[in-house]
């Protein structure tokens, strides 16, 4: 048992800073040994890096000293709470994130102010937002983890959508559409309000199309609406849920939005008491939110009263909490599948070949050193090796690669997409050379990787040669120079034993065994 004195000496005071497209924002909290934390405070100031670099495309000399001043205050404000460098986190989003001049931006930073800013891509700002929507909704909101559910954060540069169906993911992704560049159009094309929902229309009516290979909006039964102009809304007229979020009938935030839709900045501040930099992007953040809340079924609107800072912060807190993880995998697993059946992948021979993929993985721990992460990694690739059948059968894991190398799948960064899409791509046919672009393009440690998943997938594939999941399952024996997979049940194996003969050269190559089946 934890005694409070266990806590008290285990606790630490963490800070999460966010350099945003409209401003700086911290979070100081204190976290326990248990993985449990309390907020001490929050704190934010305005700057407009967003303007800049969705105008522009790069953080101007004026927006970079005035950031550098704010840190600085930032710093004297972290000092004050005690919190060590190695406990402050500083994050920056979409602004940063498409400025040309990031990397002297982030250098300048770190000379000047002495915080390492992380530059968060737009699926791991997804991977954030939705574990702090986890932690608002609780139990609290049943409904989302037994029907189609939809999570929305319109920030300034940015607007991040997923959607999951009883809980779990069905795809993520990160929309350039944000209240600054909506802003913009509307001013370049002298529009007015009604022309502002005419833009934000067309928008929203193209996305669903693109959504719709993934699932209908119309079978949304839970709209979970998060960020800033969110918060707002619930604390005018929203009701509590419990301490962390807040439910709006469907009605009322469509009235809502309809009343305000042409309101000018000015009026924004003085009719609904917002301070003026949350409300020159505020209607225009509104109107996204109610015109993909028109496109569902949802009756009510969910605002969890979090954002992307206590993400990291329950990232932070949890660690490497076993429960948290194995949650977060099956959300992985589940996008992959759901990127599969887009593209009307063979999802029984796809999940099967993933199945023998991790039994393989788990029987020779000893022999690859992979981790839990790239354990799943390669249930992604196994999951999806097939997935370019939907282009061509010929050369399908070229086109695979092609494909995986430029989708999104929820909670996987880039460099782990160039990894699983280079899997796809040996999964079959010739080995990697020194010629292959992509796989030279990787680093080192990458490549050994690489080589290790595609090895085990290429065997793994050889054991359904014949798409007809016969084998049951295998039992693996190491010898000291072969690998026997021991395959249970009565069954000619003559299609599998080719195409070990075909596949498991690679396997001998990396790990120096023959594959052999009984």
């Amino acid at each position: 048992m934890i005694t409070i004195h266990d806590m008290e000496r285990s606790s630490r005071l963490v800070a999460v800073l966010e350099i945003g497209s409209t401003g700086i924002r911290s979070l100081v909290a204190e976290i326990y040994g248990a993985g449990e934390w309390k907020f001490l405070d929050r704190a934010g100031k305005p700057i407009a890096l967003g303007r800049d670099v969705f105008t522009s495309g790069q953080v101007s000399r004026e927006s970079l000293l005035e950031c550098l001043t704010l840190l600085q205050n930032f710093r004297e404000l972290l000092s004050g709470w005690g919190v060590v460098d190695e406990n402050i986190h500083c994050i920056a989003t979409s602004a940063l994130r498409e400025a040309r001049n990031r990397d002297v931006f982030v250098d300048r930073v770190r000379r000047k102010t002495g915080f390492n800013v992380t530059v968060v891509e737009g699926i791991e700002e997804n991977r954030l937002i939705y574990l702090a929507v986890w932690f608002a909704l609780k139990n609290d909101v049943p409904q989302f983890w037994r029907a189609s559910s939809m999570i929305i954060d319109v920030g300034g540069g940015s607007t991040e959508i997923m959607l999951l169906r009883r809980g779990k993911m069905v795809a993520a992704h990160s929309l350039k559409l944000g209240t600054i560049r909506i802003d913009r159009q509307t001013r370049l094309a002298l529009g007015s309000g009604r022309f502002q929902e005419r833009y934000l229309r067309e928008n929203i009516r193209n996305t669903s199309k693109f959504l719709k290979a993934e699932m209908l909006l119309s079978q949304v039964r839970t709209f979970v609406i998060a960020g800033a102009d969110a918060r707002l809304v619930a604390a005018l007229i929203g009701r509590e849920v419990n301490e962390n979020c807040w439910v709006i009938a469907r009605e009322e935030f469509v009235q809502f939005a309809e009343k305000v839709q042409n309101y000018s900045v000015d009026d924004t501040v003085q009719k609904l008491h917002i301070p003026f930099v949350d409300a020159e992007g505020f209607v225009p953040g509104i109107l996204v939110y109610k015109l993909f809340l028109e496109r569902t079924a949802a009756v009510r609107v969910v605002v969890p009263l979090v954002s992307i800072r206590e993400g990291l912060l329950i990232d932070m807190a949890r660690g490497v909490d076993p429960e948290l993880q194995e949650g977060f995998f099956s959300q992985v697993i589940a996008s992959a599948i759901n990127l599969g059946r887009k593209y009307r992948y063979d999802e029984l021979h796809n999940r099967y070949v993933a199945k023998l993929c991790l039994t393989l993985f788990d029987e020779l721990m000893d022999e690859h050193g992979m981790n839990r992460r790239e354990r799943m990694m390669l249930e992604v690739a196994a999951t999806l090796h097939d997935v370019g059948m939907f282009i061509r059968s010929s050369g399908h894991q070229k086109h695979g690669q092609y494909i995986v190398a430029n989708s999104e799948i929820f909670g996987l960064h880039q460099e782990e997409l160039d990894i699983i899409a280079n899997v796809i791509r040996y999964h079959r046919g010739d080995l990697p050379s020194s010629a292959d672009i992509d796989y030279v393009a990787l680093q080192k440690e990458e490549r050994i990787l690489m080589l290790k998943m595609a090895s085990i997938l290429r065997v793994a594939d050889a054991l359904d040669r014949g798409h007809s999941q016969h084998i049951r399952s295998i039992a693996v024996e190491k010898k000291s120079e072969s690998i026997v997979l021991h395959a249970q049940g009565n069954y000619d194996l003559s299609l599998e034993r080719i195409g070990l003969e075909e596949k498991a050269g690679l396997f001998q190559d990396v790990f120096g065994y023959k594959v052999i089946l009984h």
